[in-house]
């Protein structure tokens, strides 16, 4: 696994209702090394697709690593401690841990490490993240592969939205008062970036669960 620490000066957050955004923070090798720790991750515990409790298939492809994983299917959206074939989920790589280190401000390590991959017609409607025990812990974005329009949203759904590119290289903490947030993703913009061969998004999320 690669390290990534402090290997070039890094961007500002970039403060936008709560959601610190820190663009371009991955070099392009930094990027092609942590994509080449998530193929050993998607090895040892195979993306699939979950389905919704009300029996939609979601259009993002996941996995995990680390404690906990996030599962979805008719028993309704929670964390588990094997992925849906049986298995325990494999180690968060370091490459990975070093980045929530540099940005979540965090006393905590993440206990999952959700790692979703969008097709070209994938998307994520507006949610929040309220499966964790601890508010106060913030939850890390981070962004690889073709751009994809990140939409925020209010405490409650509807009212006004503001939408960004996040492009790959970016990394997004939700914290604080922008925690309780709906947000999710549009669309992504296919052929945007050349990171991975065939196309497409990874999103990673790193959480503090119990």
């Amino acid at each position: 696994m690669t390290q990534i620490s402090g290997l070039t000066p890094r961007p500002k957050g970039q403060d936008l209702r709560g959601f610190v955004h820190y663009p371009g923070w991955l070099t392009a090798p930094e990027q092609a090394a942590l994509v080449a720790d998530l193929r050993a991750v998607v090895a040892q515990a195979p993306l699939f697709s979950p389905m919704t409790p009300y029996g939609r298939p979601m259009s993002v492809r996941m996995t995990s690593a680390g404690r906990f994983g996030w599962v979805s299917d008719r028993r309704g959206y929670r964390y588990s401690e094997t992925h849906p074939e049986g298995m325990a989920w494999p180690a968060i790589p370091q490459s990975v841990l070093d980045i929530w280190q540099a940005v979540a401000g965090s006393a905590r390590a993440p206990e999952c490490c959700l790692i979703n991959f969008y097709g070209e017609n994938a998307k994520m409607g507006m949610h929040q993240d309220r499966d964790e025990a601890d508010f106060a812990e913030p939850v890390v974005s981070i962004s690889l592969g073709d751009d994809g329009l990140f939409r925020i949203g209010n405490e409650t759904r509807g009212g006004r939205t503001q939408s960004l590119w996040l492009r790959s290289g970016d990394v997004m903490v939700m914290g604080g008062t922008a925690r309780p947030l709906y947000h999710g993703i549009d669309r992504i913009a296919p052929g945007t970036s050349p990171l991975l061969p065939q196309g497409g998004r990874i999103n990673l999320t790193l959480r503090v669960a119990t």
